[in-house]
Parts: C-alpha cells; structure tokens; sequence
C-alpha cells in the first residue's frame, strides 16, 4: 500500500486505491447481503462547489486557480470532506452544517497536488508546491481534523523541513505498514518516516535503485537493470535489514512493462511476453499467456483475499497468485480513461467495488449521463446502481415546501444539478463508510453527495 507524490501530478492512481483498501473491520458498515438494500432508497442530498470563482477566498487569488477544473480527489473523515481539483485548490466541507469550512491552500501562490488522511493522527496531510518556489519542491504540511473543523487550515505544522525534495523527489504513504517514505533526488537518499510520529526509522543511499515497492511487512528494491537480469533485494520495512537478494532473469532484451511484490509473489510482464508470477520463497514460477493476460493499464492488489484486480480499457478481472480468472464483473464497465481509477472505490473489507459506468456512443459519449455501480468482488454480481432512472434529488422543494422529485424547473438554489446533471462527467469516487455516503467530484468542480 503506497501513495507516491511527485511534481509533476497526483501520483499513480493505483496506489490511491491500494492506500484505501487495506484492513479488514469486523463491524463492517454493511453486509454484501444488505447492500442492495442500502443503495436501493440513495438520492441525491447535497451539491458542493470546490471552486472560488468570485475570489472570495484571500488565499485563492492566482488566475489559474480561480478556472473552473475537474475534482481528482476525495477525502472524507469525521463529517468533514476534503475536494481537490485540478487546478491546485483544495476546499474542506463540513456534513454537519452543509457549509464550506476552508480553504487548505495558506498561500496565494500555493498549488496543492494530493492531500491524504493520516489516521494515526487524526490529520490530513497536504503535498503541494510553490510558485514562489518556481514549483519546483513538494512541501508537506500536517493538520490535526479539529483544526480544519474550526476553519483553522493554518494551524498545522511542516514537515520534513529540512529533507531536499526537489524534483523528481517524492513522498509515499503507506498506510498498512504505518510508514512514510521520501526520496531526495538531490542526494540520490530514501527516508523511512513512521506515520505515527513522524519519526525518522532508517535510510538508504544507493544511486543503483531505481524503485521501490512495498507490501505487508516488507519492501523490495528494485536496482537498476544488469544485462539479462534485475537484481532484487527483500528488506524488512520495520528496520530496513535485508532479507533475501536475488537476481530476476529477464526473458530476452524485452522492455519490462512492471515488475510488482505481493508478499512472497513477484509479478513481472514483459512486453510481448507472458506474465510470470514467482514464489521467492520457493523459486517456484506460473505463467499466465500473454494472449489470455494482455498487459493492464493498472492492478490492485487485495491483501485480505489474496486476488489481485487488472484493469484493461474498460474491463475488470479478478486473478489469484496460481493466475486464474475468479471473477468478470457483470454490467460493470468502468470509465476510467487514461488509466485513471480515481472514480474507482474498494471498500476496506475488499468485498465492493463502487465505480462510475458510463455509456459508450461513439462521438458522444460526453453527453450522456452514467451511472454509479456497486458490484460484489468475489462473484462479480451487480448488487446495486444509482442511475438517473432509479434515483431522485431529495430536497424540500422550494416552492411548496414538502419533499419532491424535483424537476429542473423547481429545485433549491443551493442544488443546481439534476440528477442527471449530477451523474454527468464524474472524475472522482469516495464512499464514506462510516456514514454511508457517496461522494462524487465533476469536471466542473462540483461535489455531490448521495445518502439514504
């Protein structure tokens, strides 16, 4: 589970979802079995604008910043949602009072690109840039939820002061194994951080290491290809102490699409060849055909099922590490362009996926209103779906006073959208699994939450 933030955007999308997907609780929100109940009575409840296109906001004052871009990411905790857009602002919403509380950009010059809930804290960290900086170096700032709750986003602290992250350096969360992982490109130097305290565990200064991976308990490094091979090392994530090294034996001079660690699992592609999964432990390997397994646009691991998700074009597939198709969803093609899963949702139990569906008209798919679907992982089933056919905007109408489905000639002024307008160009997905609400971000900038 990792989240990597670099200069340049929010980061592989793939690890969003690996950092949301982790842990299994026992009082889970909902059953697989009550789930089509619990989606069956959804409307839509309220609308958010994460933009500021008058200026209201003192902070928010660079041109480009007051543009109108799409929500890329959703954050919610404790009746508070976090929308970031495109553009670089972020805004925080309270559920409680349906007001905007803040803005989290302190500066006018200030570009946020990922913020991220860190639990052991019970704060929410942004990495953004400066303009003042030329952009040029990530600052990470820390926010107890109790300040953003009072309107207070400058209450927080830095961190990493004096770490160099200058570009390409980066910061990585993962959330299972409670760490936090910088790279100094200047310095060529990983750091290992624990989440809880911000503590620097250990370093490691190797020029050779072009990338890392990390997993439950573990880390691999992956060096810098050798001729016919990769060497590979296996540390422990607690103390850095290195486990196992080995050497990978690539199959011809082939291109490597990616190499990935599941525990004991090594999962390596190259093009145009098959996908070999390897047992470190026992040097065992399976291959899957490169005819049936097409490389993936991104995969997820599932770490409490021990299947691993491939996304490709708009198809999903359920595998196991023996390389066997388990599941092929139903009525259930994501939209996801450009490999994009940030409207993908896996809830922490592993046993949902929520995503956003849209219909496919060649030269107008832009203008048709899509659906949330919420689908079982193990069987592939469709359990349940928001559509503009099934779903109403629940809101006092304005001219009566009572309850109604509201048509576009009589809606509150604090909704704009119909249904349909709502389910409309959705770039972003969060399901609050404490209270049972989804959130949708728009091209626009638009928040939308759905709630029973």
């Amino acid at each position: 589970m990792e989240r990597r933030i670099t200069e340049r955007s929010v980061g592989n999308s793939v690890k969003i979802l690996q950092r949301r997907e982790i842990g299994s609780r026992r009082d889970r929100c909902f059953s697989l079995t009550g789930a089509r109940e619990r989606f069956r009575s959804i409307f839509l409840q309220e609308e958010y604008d994460t933009q500021d296109p008058l200026g209201q906001s003192a902070t928010v004052v660079l041109p480009f910043l007051q543009r109108r871009s799409k929500v890329i990411q959703i954050v919610s905790a404790r009746g508070i949602v976090f929308s970031l857009v495109q553009s670089g602002v972020c805004a925080a919403f309270s559920r409680d009072t349906n007001q905007r509380i803040c803005f989290l950009n302190l500066s006018s010059d200030e570009v946020i690109q990922s913020l991220y809930y860190n639990k052991y804290s019970d704060s929410v960290i942004t990495v953004s840039v400066l303009g003042s900086d030329y952009f040029s170096s990530l600052n990470c700032r820390t926010t107890r939820i109790e300040y953003i709750q009072r309107g207070q986003p400058d209450a927080g602290f830095l961190l990493f002061g004096s770490e160099s992250l200058k570009r390409p350096g980066f910061v990585e969360f993962d959330d299972l194994n409670a760490k936090l992982l910088t790279f100094s490109a200047q310095d060529c130097i990983y750091k290992v951080f624990d989440l809880r305290n911000y503590t620097m565990l250990y370093s490691i200064s190797d020029k050779d290491v072009q990338e890392i991976k990390t997993s439950p308990r573990l880390m691999m490094l992956i060096y810098t290809e050798a001729g016919s091979y990769i060497p590979l090392k296996i540390l422990s994530i607690e103390d850095g102490s290195v486990l196992k090294s080995f050497n990978y034996h690539l199959f011809g001079r082939r291109k490597v699409d990616f190499i990935e660690q599941f525990n004991d699992k090594l999962l390596v592609k190259q093009e145009n060849e098959n996908l070999r999964i390897l047992d470190v432990r026992t040097s065992q390997m399976i291959e899957i055909s490169r005819t049936e397994y097409l490389t993936p646009s991104a995969f997820v691991f599932l770490y409490e099922s021990h299947l691993f998700l491939t996304f490709r074009d708009r198809t999903v597939d359920v595998r196991n590490f023996r390389g066997e198709l388990v599941t092929s969803f139903e009525d259930h093609l994501p939209w996801h362009p450009d490999s994009n899963l940030s409207n993908i949702y896996i809830t922490s139990d592993q046993d949902l996926i929520i995503s956003y569906f849209k219909p496919h008209f060649e030269g107008r798919a832009a203008q048709n209103a899509g659906s949330i679907n919420i689908s079982n992982i193990l069987t592939g089933k469709c359990l349940a779906k928001i559509s503009a056919g099934n779903t109403r905007l629940l809101k006092e109408c304005k001219c009566s006073g009572r309850q109604c489905n509201l048509s576009k000639a009589c809606r509150p002024t604090d909704i704009r959208s119909t249904v349909e307008d709502a389910l409309k160009g959705i770039t972003a997905i969060f399901y609050d699994e404490e209270r049972s609400e989804i959130y949708t971000g728009k091209a626009n900038g638009l928040l939308h939450v759905w709630s029973n």
